[in-house]
């Protein structure tokens, strides 16, 4: 195991929110983890190493009297030479109570939330003195928290690695796809389907590729959504986004949505991004 992450802190402060993160930053995740399974838990990870190379893994206060181990785990982690480093989110009364407002959720400990967060700091003290880093989430979004989480973390974040995009070819006849978060309609190019040696073949074949890059249309659109995308990206990431998914749909989706979403994962990928492509109306019949 090279790296472990024990996440801890208030609840409503961000534990689950940062444990996202480790998990879109490649960590093997575990939320809420009874203290007697830690041990156990660390001897299968250091069994398998190439699988739980970089873990983290959250303890909050609906552990209870257990966290009173809590210590004495950390003794065994120092035992077995296993590096951590434990993360402790916190925030104000005012910030706690105002989320808890906001999601109209109870709090874990039963009582009202007021006397909730004032009994959870007793119980979470021990985890609180011992804490490597005290990240406090009151007033971070959730781009700053990802950002501040990376530095803590000591993980080089290009950013670029971290923004999974899809990018997925769609025929507007068969609907928009629902997890778009880009939609680019390309029935503006003239459409291949109209043209007799070009009507059964995909955006795939080099016949229909040479005939959409000769459009003159085709050729500024993409140049200008390119570099849209070029100056969007990196904001997406600074808001902390980790998925992107960009539809690009024509009327059937075979022919011109294809052969520019290809286009763009290849631009993507080139500009250093994480991308997968799915074309999901090629095969519907004519």
């Amino acid at each position: 195991m090279t790296k472990l992450y024990i996440i801890s802190g208030m609840s409503g402060a961000g534990k689950s929110q940062t444990l996202k993160i480790f998990e879109d930053f490649g960590f093997e995740c575990i939320d809420n983890m009874p203290i007697t399974m830690v041990q156990s838990f660390l001897d299968v990870c250091l069994k398998h190493k190439d699988r739980y190379k970089n873990v983290a893994i959250t303890i909050d206060s609906r552990l209870g009297k257990d966290l009173s181990q809590f210590k004495n785990i950390l003794l065994v982690l120092k035992n077995k030479k296993i590096k951590y480093k434990v993360i402790f989110l916190n925030a104000s009364d005012k910030a706690l109570l105002r989320r808890y407002s906001e999601t109209r959720r109870r709090h874990p400990l039963g009582k009202s939330v007021s006397l909730g967060i004032s009994l959870e700091r007793k119980i979470i003290k021990d985890v609180f003195e011992v804490a490597d880093e005290v990240i406090d989430t009151s007033a971070l979004t959730i781009g700053e928290l990802k950002r501040t989480i990376s530095v803590v973390a000591k993980i080089n974040q290009s950013g670029k690695q971290y923004l999974n995009i899809s990018v997925v070819s769609f025929g507007y006849k068969y609907g928009i796809p629902n997890d778009a978060d880009i939609v680019y309609d390309v029935r503006f190019i003239t459409n291949p389907n109209y043209v007799y040696d070009l009507k059964y073949k995909t955006g795939q074949n080099k016949a229909v590729k040479k005939y959409i890059e000769e459009q003159k249309e085709f050729r500024v659109f993409f140049s200008r959504f390119s570099k849209l995308l070029t100056f969007t990206l990196p904001y997406y990431i600074k808001e902390g986004k980790s998925y992107l998914t960009i539809a690009i749909g024509c009327t059937g989706g075979r022919h011109r949505s294809v052969f520019i979403a290809e286009k763009l994962m290849t631009f993507l990928k080139n500009h250093k991004y994480k991308v997968k492509l799915n074309h999901r109306d090629i095969l519907q019949s004519k």
